[in-house]
C-alpha cells in the first residue's frame, strides 16, 4: 500500500508539473502574483477561521461532557496539514487528526469514534453541496456533458455513504477487526480497545439533534470554502460570479474525493480546475494559479502545525516515560 501511495504521488506531480508547463510557468507565476502578499495574507487569516467552524462541526457531535473545543480544532488542524502536505492519502490525515485530539482532551476511543462519524457528516454534506453545484451548473449550461455523470456519481456516492452508516451502526464485529488494527499500528501503548470505540460509537449517533447541526455546520464549511476561492479570484482581478465559483469548488472537491488515493490530489486538481474553469470561461494560467495559491496556503498553515504537532507528541512521550521511571522507583 505505501509502495503504491509513493507511486500515485510521483505519478500526480508530473502530471502537475506537465500541466503547468503546458500552459507555462511565466504565465501561471505571473497570474499567480497579481494576487501580492497582502492578499495571501488574507487568504490565509480566512483559512485560518475557516478551521474554527471545522472543528466546532466535529465538537458539536462529540457526547456529553464534551471535551475543551480547542482539542477538536487542533485535531482538525493537524488533519488537513496531514492530508494536504505529507505524501499521504487522506485516511493518513484523518488518523493524525484523531491523534492529535486527544492530546488536548478527548480519549482515545472519543476522538477515533467522533472522527468516523465527522468524516461521515462531512461527506453527507459534500454530497449535498456537490447537488447544489449541479443545479447551478445545468441552470448556465444544460448541456454540459459534465452533468449526468456526475449526477450518477452523487446517487452512488449517497448508497455508499449509507452503507458506510449501516456498517458502523451494525458492523461492530468489522469495527473490532478495524479498531484493534488501528491500536497496533497508529496507538502503541494506548489503551484503544474494540468495545469501548463502539459504544463511543452508538453514543455519537444517539445524539440526532447534534448530528444534524454537524451537517449544517459542514455544509455551510464547504460554501465558505467557495467564497475564499471567490475572495482570491476577485483579488487576482478575475470577476467570477459566486455561482460560478460553487460550481467548480464543489466539483473539485467531488473530483478530488473520486482521487483520494492519490497523495495531497497532486496533478488532479491542477487538471480538475483547468477543465472546470473552461467551463465559465477561466483561462487555465488563472486556474493553475488558484490552485497553487491553494497549495502555498496548505504548506504555509501546515508545515508550522505539523511541527508543533510532533513537539507536542515528544513532551507527552517524556512526560509518560517520566511518570513510569517515577513509578518503579522503589
Amino acid at each position: 500500500m505505501r509502495i503504491a501511495t509513493i507511486i500515485a504521488a510521483i505519478v500526480g506531480l508530473v502530471l502537475g508539473t506537465a500541466i503547468v508547463a503546458y500552459f507555462g510557468f511565466g504565465e501561471v507565476l505571473a497570474a499567480l502574483g497579481t494576487i501580492g502578499w497582502g492578499g495571501f495574507a488574507l487568504i490565509l487569516v480566512y483559512q485560518l477561521a475557516l478551521y474554527l467552524l471545522l472543528g466546532a462541526c466535529w465538537w458539536v457531535i462529540a457526547p456529553p461532557p464534551r471535551d475543551r473545543f480547542r482539542a477538536f480544532v487542533w485535531g482538525r488542524l493537524v488533519r488537513d496539514s496531514g492530508s494536504e502536505v505529507l505524501p499521504l492519502s487522506q485516511v493518513g490525515g484523518f488518523v493524525m487528526g484523531a491523534r492529535a485530539a486527544t492530546l488536548l482532551g478527548p480519549s482515545t476511543a472519543i476522538s477515533t469514534a467522533t472522527t468516523i462519524v465527522d468524516i461521515t457528516i462531512e461527506v453527507l454534506a459534500q454530497l449535498g453541496y456537490t447537488a447544489l453545484g449541479l443545479a447551478l451548473l445545468a441552470r448556465v449550461h444544460p448541456q454540459t456533458e459534465l452533468i449526468y455523470p456526475a449526477a450518477i456519481g452523487v446517487a452512488l456516492g449517497i448508497v455508499g455513504i449509507l452503507g458506510f452508516i449501516l456498517l458502523q451502526r451494525r458492523g461492530a464485529a468489522l469495527v473490532e477487526r478495524m479498531s484493534q488494527h488501528l491500536a497496533t499500528h497508529w496507538f502503541p501503548g494506548s489503551a484503544l480497545s474494540a468495545r469501548p470505540l463502539i459504544e463511543a460509537i452508538d453514543r455519537v449517533y444517539a445524539q440526532r439533534g447534534s448530528l444534524a447541526l454537524g451537517f449544517f455546520l459542514h455544509l455551510a464549511g464547504w460554501i465558505a470554502n467557495a467564497i475564499e476561492a471567490w475572495i482570491a479570484l476577485h483579488l487576482m482581478g478575475i470577476d467570477l460570479g459566486i455561482a460560478a465559483v460553487i460550481t467548480i469548488e464543489s466539483l473539485l472537491y467531488a473530483i478530488r474525493s473520486v482521487a483520494f488515493a492519490v497523495p495531497n490530489a497532486v496533478g488532479v486538481q491542477e487538471g480538475a480546475y483547468v477543465m472546470l474553469g473552461a467551463i465559465f470561461g477561466l483561462s487555465p494560467d488563472m486556474a493553475l494559479a488558484l490552485s497553487l495559491l491553494k497549495r502555498g496556503r496548505d504548506i504555509t498553515i501546515g508545515v508550522p502545525v505539523l511541527l508543533l504537532w510532533q513537539g507536542l507528541e515528544g513532551g507527552a512521550l517524556m512526560r509518560r516515560r517520566a511518570a513510569t521511571d517515577t513509578d518503579s522507583t522503589p
